[in-house]
């Protein structure tokens, strides 16, 4: 007898929906602690990164170097796997299913037809960005280069303006383990609002290394290799200190020292406001033996 019912199409999904509104973002701990994105639009000067026995080599595809503001995209499927995740969702898989108009409005972008050509911009260098690195992902090393994004591809189309609607996108192995196993941290959804390239990245590691402490210091000179920063180090400096007098950073006050070439960053709230005075007493008292 025939069945009455039609062929599921879709019973054997590899693919994951990222169907979830009001999603706090998180970011990889890795790709916060190591510079694998790029600070300058249009750089294509492959880069090479040591840090305490960590390497990373990042080479350009004939886009360019994936940059801090393309890697959104890296944000907004880790932070709807990591969701799914904690909801017990059976079908998290590292390809990704999103309507372009979501990603825009969650990143803080605007929604014209020149947001959704960018959007394809930045999905093209993700693919052709290759990385190189001895950083472990859930106890495995990636031994050959693998790119930022596997693929993607534009699933559906609007019918006026042939403007891609949905997208589906191909995460690396490597960081699909690093979500799997939790190695995430949430930022503050005023991460989108920051404009500058440098400013996020200081952010991310801001945020990486102060953790629930109350404060973290870190020399101007460590801070410029751990940014990725291609700047000379008094236009870095120059930068940093236009960023701790605008007190405008998320999550944390910045405070820089002159004499010492020390910035650091102070948790908002009671303990970071303690750290903060207990530090300038101490400054003070110095001053005055």
């Amino acid at each position: 007898m025939a069945s009455h019912l039609t062929t599921d199409r879709y019973r054997q999904k590899d693919f994951f929906i990222a169907d979830i509104f009001d999603v706090s973002p998180k970011d990889d701990l890795a790709s916060m602690e190591h510079p694998l994105f790029a600070l300058k639009a249009g750089d294509k000067n492959p880069r090479h990164y040591e840090h305490n026995g960590i390497t990373v080599d990042v080479y350009p595809g004939s886009w360019g170097l994936a940059t801090i503001h393309d890697k959104d995209i890296w944000i907004y499927c880790i932070s709807q796997l990591v969701e799914a995740m904690n909801r017990d969702r059976e079908d998290v898989q590292r390809t990704v299913r999103f309507t372009a108009y979501d990603f825009l409005k969650t990143t803080n972008r605007r929604t014209d037809g020149d947001s959704y050509n960018r959007m394809a911009d930045a999905l093209n260098r993700l693919q052709s960005t290759t990385i190189n690195t001895s950083i472990e992902t859930e106890n495995y090393r990636e031994r050959a280069g693998f790119s930022l994004v596997d693929s993607w591809r534009v699933i559906e189309r609007s019918p006026n303006d042939n403007r891609m609607v949905a997208v589906e996108v191909t995460l690396p192995n490597w960081l699909f383990r690093s979500v799997r196993s939790m190695k995430v941290l949430t930022l503050s959804p005023d991460y989108f609002l920051l404009r500058k390239a440098l400013d996020r990245r200081v952010y991310e590691l801001a945020r990486k290394h102060c953790g629930n402490q109350p404060k973290w210091a870190v020399s101007v000179a460590v801070l410029h290799k751990k940014t990725g920063s291609t700047s000379p180090l008094k236009k870095f400096r120059f930068d940093l200190k236009s960023l701790a007098q605008s007190n405008e950073l998320p999550d944390y006050r910045v405070a820089y020292d002159e004499t010492t070439d020390i910035l650091t960053f102070y948790a908002r709230g009671g303990k970071g406001a303690r750290a903060q005075i207990g530090d300038m007493l101490t400054k003070t008292n110095r001053s005055t033996k």
